[in-house]
């Protein structure tokens, strides 16, 4: 099959980005030819490596750009035939839209980030994939009919964006507790360092270690100063490869307000991490509702810091729960997120296919 992706730019640290590079990996591995249109960005290397071609398309928010954009994506699919478009974002939408509409292509689009009040946008889709049943939920809330909707939950075992990093444990602080993410409110970062300072009490040898970066880590920085565990937190800011961390820490924690299918979450289940997550959108379902990790209610310091202290008052369970991460664990895979989106692929282009089919049977 033939397959456009069309997303912002291909930039790291972007969770929309990542999944749709491993997907369009995986396909061309499957032997199908793949194109990405984006903004450019880190990946475009890797994806060459992988066989899947790029095109530029800028997706500035300007209406000179977008023209331009809608123009520039027109010519590319003309020229590269897709079977299929799949737009991940919603701007991405926008542009193929119009474009999908008149040359009789089914729009695929994808909901990575729900709780943005524009992801409505996202049903202009043929079909619309949802990273995880609460965001199927979600969407059908706002009106999106449900025959449209196919849930493809998130995975990244075995994605060839990962096949370089490093297998060697990064050198932490024991007992180490360590977070992966964006330095946003939405992440639930606040919650993490108050309950933190609770654990610090009873552990002043623990340490907490945040991977990542963003506009506030100015103001988290300062708040965490303010704490009596301030001497036990480190800032390591955005790593390139966070998958030694896990492979090192004790606990992993993700205490997200909001959160649609985290791949950080699938990335510390490979690295068999002790995992506490909150019990918010599609957390629960990447920790097996509770059976591959521990949930815990959002904002809830309190909560979260008796879990943690749970843990480490009794070693042998963060061990056990170690051992935990890894029940069900090829349901995380890519090759399975591929195959389930190929699925939708099939349901999109059937009605055509049947066309053409009675057309050469006349």
């Amino acid at each position: 099959m033939r397959i456009l992706h069309i997303l912002n730019h291909t930039q790291r640290q972007n969770g929309h980005v990542h999944a749709a590079v491993d997907l369009a990996c995986a396909q061309a591995a499957l032997g199908h030819a793949v194109c990405i249109a984006n903004g450019g960005g880190d990946f475009d290397t890797l994806l060459h490596s992988k066989a899947v071609s790029t095109v530029r398309v800028d997706h500035r928010r300007s209406v000179p750009s977008l023209a331009k954009a809608i123009f520039s994506l027109h010519g590319h699919v003309r020229e590269f035939r897709p079977e299929v478009v799949h737009a991940h974002m919603m701007t991405s939408a926008v542009l193929a839209f119009p474009i999908c509409r008149v040359a009789g292509i089914p729009l695929i689009t994808t909901v990575h980030n729900e709780f943005e009040k524009s992801a409505i946008l996202m049903g202009l889709g043929t079909r619309v994939i949802a990273v995880s049943d609460a965001v199927s939920a979600a969407m059908q809330r706002r009106g999106i009919s449900v025959s449209k909707l196919h849930v493809v939950l998130n995975g990244t075992i075995g994605a060839g964006r990962l096949e370089a990093r490093a297998q060697q444990p990064a050198a932490l602080q024991s007992p180490s507790i360590l977070f992966v993410g964006g330095l946003h409110p939405r992440k639930g970062l606040a919650d993490l360092f108050c309950a933190f300072d609770i654990v610090h009490q009873s552990f002043p040898g623990a340490h907490l270690y945040v991977i990542g970066d963003g506009p506030f880590r100015g103001s988290y920085e300062e708040t965490v100063s303010s704490l009596a565990c301030a001497p036990a937190v480190t800032f390591l800011g955005s790593v390139t490869d966070p998958y030694p961390y896990m492979l090192a820490a004790d606990i992993f924690i993700l205490p997200s307000h909001a959160d649609p299918a985290p791949l950080v979450v699938s990335e510390a289940r490979e690295a068999g991490c002790a995992i506490i997550g909150t019990d918010v959108d599609g957390i629960p379902q990447l920790l097996d509702y509770g059976e591959a990790g521990i949930l815990v209610p959002p904002r809830d310091p309190s909560s979260l810091a008796n879990a943690v202290l749970g843990l480490l008052r009794a070693p042998e369970q963060i061990a056990a729960w170690k051992i935990k991460s890894q029940l069900r664990i090829e349901n995380l895979s890519i090759e399975r997120v591929a195959r389930e989106t190929m699925q939708v692929y099939l349901a999109a282009t059937a009605p055509k296919r049947g066309k053409m089919q009675a057309l050469e049977e006349r």
